[in-house]
């Protein structure tokens, strides 16, 4: 047995995996860029760059909220300031192929088509080979061999004026250059990825009495016009005990500097609730703060547990901080408290960070005794933790996957034993295809 925990934790700390905990489950925080990403492609630009500006204040160097300012400048025909935006973003970042596209379409949609022409070739040097930089670089140069063509129609061809005039083809090309950039502000908005499905799997083990538990998760993520849309499946073998649970989240969008998070999920399993139920409602505030308020309802057979929980996060830079608490009541009209701390540091962009959190207090359990699939007897424990863990998220070289992983240690009250302490190392891996 003991050789069995041994190789366990070799595996784990090899792979690094993303952690599960039994804890009350923290929630995902709100991302300031999502919201104003969501007013963008509602087609609520003023709202979007408003949104944008403030968070571009306190983090000057997060490229796609400056790529997304850019973009809503362009799509209301503001060429110069988009121009302004997508330089300060090509002066520092070379190998941006996304940054680089927009930025010439910005100048196509203006009729700057020498100005398009020199940054697609400027694109093409850095990123030394693509094929729609491409297609714009041809698109921009016939644009002005056109021009060139009707400008000086009786000029004597010269070596470089043969070159410049179109032929045929050319002058077909010409004639639906102009659509094709129309076109491409419209499709501009598919550009991002709507939907998301993740799996996830993790594995905690303990110093002593318990067996490992495995735990997996599906998850597809819909991005609507009023929100995100989260329906899941979550598997668990905990305690020799297997079980299923299905659920749901969203994050309906309420007004400009508010949204709400609703959650239930359903399980027959004795190792889950029968009844999850969550909510939560965010506001936005000046300073890049941004507050919550919100309730957590478990309902098992002959328990109902309900749980206060609010939070208070923070941009600053470009590290996101947010504290959040849970206050559950007891019956002799005690309460116990469990609060969370959570640190990130956001590398290139909102998809990329590192992240530590940490927990401390009390949380509630249901010790059940069940024989032939009937609940003799239940005990409601309030169990004492400490928790600490690390995590990492980084998209794909030249997609927008996301990988995550995650380690973390706790100190745990015993189940079986309250006031004795047991510890436990759980790891685990999240993989995110957008699409």
């Amino acid at each position: 047995m003991q050789r069995t925990k041994t190789y366990m934790i070799f595996f784990l700390c090899l792979f690094a995996v993303e952690g599960w905990s039994q804890e009350i489950p923290t929630d995902n925080f709100g991302d300031p860029f999502d919201m104003a990403r969501e007013l963008a492609f509602q087609g609520d630009h003023s709202s979007a760059r408003e949104a944008l500006a403030q968070l571009l204040a306190i983090n000057p160097g997060h490229t796609e909220a400056r790529t997304l300012l850019a973009r809503t400048h362009s799509w209301d025909g503001h060429f110069d300031e988009a121009r302004r935006e997508f330089n300060k973003i090509t002066s520092k970042e070379r190998d941006d192929k996304e940054v680089w596209i927009a930025a010439v379409k910005n100048e196509l949609y203006a009729k700057n088509d020498a100005t398009a022409l020199g940054l697609a070739n400027k694109a093409l040097y850095y990123l030394k080979k693509d094929t729609e930089l491409e297609q714009l670089r041809e698109m921009a140069f016939k644009n002005v061999a056109s021009i060139q063509y009707k400008k000086y129609p009786k000029e004597k061809a010269s070596p470089e004026n043969r070159l410049m005039a179109p032929g045929p083809k050319a002058k077909a090309s010409a004639k639906t250059a102009e659509k094709e950039t129309v076109n491409s502000k419209r499709t501009e908005e598919r550009e991002v990825p709507k939907n998301t499905l993740g799996v996830s799997n993790s594995f905690t083990i303990f110093s002593e009495v318990y067996e490992p538990n495995v735990s997996s998760r599906i998850d597809f993520k819909r991005q609507t016009r009023y929100g995100s849309i989260i329906p899941r499946i979550s598997y668990s073998n905990r305690f020799q005990t297997h079980g299923l649970q299905y659920g749901f989240s969203a994050y309906p969008r309420i007004a400009k500097k508010m949204y709400a998070y609703v959650s239930y999920a359903y399980s027959k399993a004795s190792i889950y609730p029968n009844h999850s139920v969550g909510g939560d409602l965010y506001a936005s505030l000046p300073g890049a703060i941004e507050v919550s308020a919100g309730m957590r309802y478990l309902g098992f057979d002959t328990r109902d547990i309900s749980i206060i929980t609010n939070s208070l996060g923070l941009y600053k830079g470009n590290y996101y901080l947010s504290l959040r608490s849970y206050i559950t009541p007891k019956s002799n009209n005690l309460t116990r408290v469990s609060g969370n701390l959570v640190i990130r540091k956001y590398l290139k962009d909102a998809e990329n960070y590192l992240g530590v959190s940490g927990g401390i207090g009390f949380s509630p359990e249901l010790k059940q005794i069940i024989l032939d699939g009937t609940v003799l007897s239940e005990t409601l424990l309030y169990l004492e933790s400490q928790r600490l863990s690390f995590e990492y998220q980084f998209t794909g070289k030249n997609t927008p996957n996301i990988y995550k992983t995650r380690l973390g240690i706790a100190r745990r009250e015993l189940f079986s034993a309250p006031g004795s302490f047991l510890f436990s190392v759980s790891a685990g891996l999240t993989y995110k295809v957008k699409f």
